[in-house]
């Protein structure tokens, strides 16, 4: 697959030069820094490139438009969420990626261009960002260190990157508009992601739960609800959750 493909490098905020004309875009560019993203004034930068891009596209023959959203869009639930759930966005970069999500599914029908908005629920993987929660355990075992961690009450929806980017081609190759979730539908709690990670690793001991406080307005409970991407697609993931951590594991034993 790698030979076929033709790589042109590009920036976002200087699309208008870039001399293509695509018949489909996947749009995943954004400022994600942990402990930054959240509050950073650059969600209005990447909010208003991305409608510079919708229009870029329009104007040059794309038919299709996938953008990716996260989560976050939605209003705190101890339900599994649904694409109709309502939304409250609790952040700016919430708010903006709502924001481009409610522009585009307007203009994009006006412009003869499919639109659809992925919502991403919680990722892990190789080549995630070490200080984000899976890779922080993983190194902090390995290192045989102690891990400082919240009680890990909370419940979410984490699912293996092999399989995000798999939701993602199959919703980009479907006729799906509008929101569609990306989650693997299976609410698991961050104590049991540290401590299937320690068991994995043989260091359970080092997991230090309650040593760490809970963040101010953390949701207690983020879970999709999925059943449009599968009834639509048939996507199905291929990585339960001890699969996808082995994996994950395996990745930084061996860079880290």
């Amino acid at each position: 697959m790698r030979d076929r493909l033709h790589l042109i490098e590009a920036d976002l905020f200087t699309i208008d030069g870039l001399r293509i004309r695509p018949e489909l875009c996947i749009h995943l560019a954004w400022y994600v820094e942990p402990s930054r993203y959240l509050t950073a004034p650059v969600n209005l930068d990447y909010l208003a490139a991305t409608l510079k891009l919708a229009r870029w596209l329009a104007a040059n023959g794309c038919r299709r438009m996938v953008g990716v959203g996260t989560c976050f869009e939605y209003a705190e639930s101890q339900e599994a969420l649904r694409e109709d759930s309502p939304t409250r966005p609790g952040s700016l970069y919430a708010a903006s990626k709502l924001a481009a999500a409610n522009v585009l599914q307007q203009f994009c029908p006006t412009a003869s261009m499919e639109f659809a908005w992925p919502r991403l629920f919680y990722q892990y993987g190789p080549m995630e960002d070490p200080r984000r929660l899976v890779p922080t355990i993983i190194n902090g075992v390995l290192r045989q260190q102690r891990v400082e961690l919240t009680t890990g009450e909370q419940v979410r929806d984490f699912l293996y990157v092999a399989d995000v980017a798999s939701a993602l081609v199959h919703v980009a190759e479907s006729s799906m508009t509008g929101i569609v979730n990306i989650g693997s539908g299976q609410p698991t709690t961050v104590r049991n992601i540290a401590e299937t990670i320690g068991e994995i690793l043989g260091g359970t001991q080092y997991l230090g739960f309650g040593l760490r406080p809970m963040s101010a307005g953390e949701p207690m409970c983020i879970v999709a609800d999925n059943s449009r991407l599968w009834d639509q697609t048939g996507w199905r993931p291929e990585f339960d959750l001890v699969a996808g951590l082995r994996q994950t594991v395996e990745w930084w034993k061996n860079n880290r």
